[in-house]
């Protein structure tokens, strides 16, 4: 899919990488930029066009079908984290949190335009996804990572489904972003402005998944080792 002239909407584009994907699909020539947030007054990108949403909302993702009916590329950016034990008193409620904002939010978006795109003559959908669908660091992660994991099956499945309408479907894997929800952990972190241009990047050559920086390349690739990463870091 190309860029140029096309029409996007942004899932929490407020701040970090959705506000990255923003200037970024602008400076691509972008013809439009709807971005999302629970609170409208807090996107502050020059250019853009702020709309509430909030996806844990079906009522909000509906209203937005009705106005919005030129977007032709979706980005399901919007996402929460969570740390601690799995099985900790209350995990299951961060579970339900994460997953219905990681998971289900961008399955709900998706569901509601692909009728749209279709219109659109197919459009495309990215789902920022993570390095840790693949990972579970024992302890911290683990509610987390099984939320990605699930938004990254979801991904695959929807790709599958809107190939018939001629819908691209990228799926963004990528490590610790340079944003307020890294702050404070350890190591490198890729800056979301680079992240956002690869992504275009990878949609514009056709790409199906982008795994954006080594951390990311690095964990995959050790879904393959003897023993599997996953089973390696249980320490």
């Amino acid at each position: 899919m190309k860029i140029q002239g096309s029409i996007a909407l942004i899932t929490g584009a407020n701040r970090g990488l959705g506000a990255a994907f923003a200037r970024a699909l602008l400076a691509a020539g972008a013809a439009k930029v709807y971005a999302g947030a629970r609170d409208p007054s807090t996107v502050t990108e020059p250019g853009v066009v702020p709309v509430r949403l909030d996806v844990t909302r079906p009522d909000q993702i509906e209203a937005l079908t009705r106005e919005l009916g030129d977007v032709n590329l979706l980005v399901n950016n919007a996402g929460i984290g969570g740390a601690g034990p799995v099985l900790a008193p209350g995990s299951i409620d961060v579970l339900h949190r994460l997953f219905e904002t990681n998971a289900v939010g961008p399955l709900r978006m998706t569901q509601a335009f692909a009728p749209i795109l279709a219109a659109r003559s197919g459009g495309a959908v990215i789902n920022v996804i993570s390095a840790l669908s693949w990972a579970t660091l024992p302890g911290i992660t683990g509610n987390y990572s099984s939320s990605k994991a699930a938004a990254w099956a979801l991904s695959n499945a929807m790709r599958q489904e809107l190939k018939a309408q001629g819908t691209e479907v990228l799926s963004l894997h990528v490590g610790p972003i340079d944003t307020d929800m890294a702050r404070g952990m350890p190591g490198s972190k890729i800056s979301p402005d680079e992240v956002a241009r690869l992504t275009i990047a990878a949609l514009e050559a056709g790409q199906s998944e982008l795994l954006a920086d080594d951390i990311t390349r690095s964990v995959h690739a050790g879904l393959t080792a003897v023993p599997p990463m996953y089973l390696g870091m249980l320490g």
